[in-house]
């Protein structure tokens, strides 16, 4: 999945485009709205969003999604609740995040903080770098990691703390310094990607 920022004068525009060769459901979470998802992307549709002026917020593409008519299902990855149109109801992890704070200054990341489950990149236009995954880490994921499907295939990658929930690998308690947290070999596989 993609997201393109655009600036016109006062004005963002986000252009989602669903790069994947499956379907995706966005997820957005926001403090106000741009949009609450709830829509289904096609692979190579995109759709434009425009946001507030000032607005912050995650984006992140959900999987494996089966909603009834009214709107009630369940994702493989990135799931809200159950619920087609996620609202104030964050991604569950693992997945991969597209974060975003639009206001005076523009601030845009690609985050495996809550794992990973598909590419994303954010190609802003203008003179604003690239930010993005661009490995597939669920064909690198370790055994320990992985979310299988019920086909036995890999649809996200955990993150270490999500994992194993220690303070060791979730940098809390005595490790909440980068001095008493470094990183490990699992983080090293997420930061390369």
């Amino acid at each position: 999945m993609k997201n393109a920022g655009h600036i016109a004068g006062s004005s963002t525009e986000f252009t989602l485009q669903n790069n994947c060769p499956y379907t995706v459901w966005p997820g957005i979470l926001s403090g106000n709205i741009l949009s609450d998802g709830g829509f289904r992307l096609s692979p190579n549709a995109s759709v434009q969003l425009t946001p507030p002026s000032r607005w912050s917020g995650r984006i992140w593409a959900r999987t494996g999604c089966n909603f009834s008519s009214s709107g009630q299902g369940k994702c493989a990855t990135g799931d809200c609740g159950g619920v087609l149109k996620c609202a104030a109801a964050g991604g569950v992890p693992p997945v991969t995040l597209a974060e975003f704070a639009i206001g005076d200054t523009d601030f845009y990341d690609v985050s495996l903080v809550d794992g990973y489950n598909v590419k994303i990149g954010i190609k802003p236009q203008g003179d604003c770098k690239y930010a993005g995954c661009s490995s597939d880490l669920n064909s690198i994921c370790p055994n320990e990691l992985r979310v299988m499907d019920p086909h036995n295939n890999v649809v996200a990658c955990k993150s270490a703390c999500e994992a194993f929930n220690t303070t060791e690998y979730c940098c809390t308690g005595a490790f909440d310094k980068p001095e008493t947290c470094p990183p490990t070999d699992y983080s090293r596989i997420f930061k390369k990607a």
